[in-house]
């Protein structure tokens, strides 16, 4: 599936069983939500923190998609192209980037 296919799939999943996309300002404080449990995944199974019995049931993969899902909202809503978007973007980080990482020491 394409960026452009999911953001077409996101919306007609919006208008069939979500009536209307919730407010810019809902989804963003829902999108931070969803990072949130991400992190709370990360910081329990791959860092220090001890993960709780309630925690070993989340799974990383369905709260990535959560946060993908939203994040395809919201572009949605305010008109952005995901794909465009990532491919200016990573266009940018090219030239401002291509030797960097490289050269960082700490990389190595």
């Amino acid at each position: 599936m394409t960026i452009t296919q999911a953001q077409k799939l996101v919306d007609q999943w919006i208008k069939k069983y979500g009536v209307r996309y919730f407010s810019e300002l809902t989804n963003t404080a829902m999108l931070m939500e969803e990072v949130g449990e991400v992190a709370r995944i990360m910081a329990r199974r791959y860092g220090e923190q001890s993960e709780k019995k309630s925690d070993k049931k989340k799974q990383l993969e369905d709260e990535l998609a959560d946060v993908l899902f939203v994040l395809i909202c919201i572009a949605n809503q305010t008109g952005i192209d995901l794909e465009k978007a990532l491919e200016k973007n990573l266009a940018k980080k090219t030239k401002r980037d291509k030797t960097r990482h490289k050269k960082n020491k700490k990389l190595k």
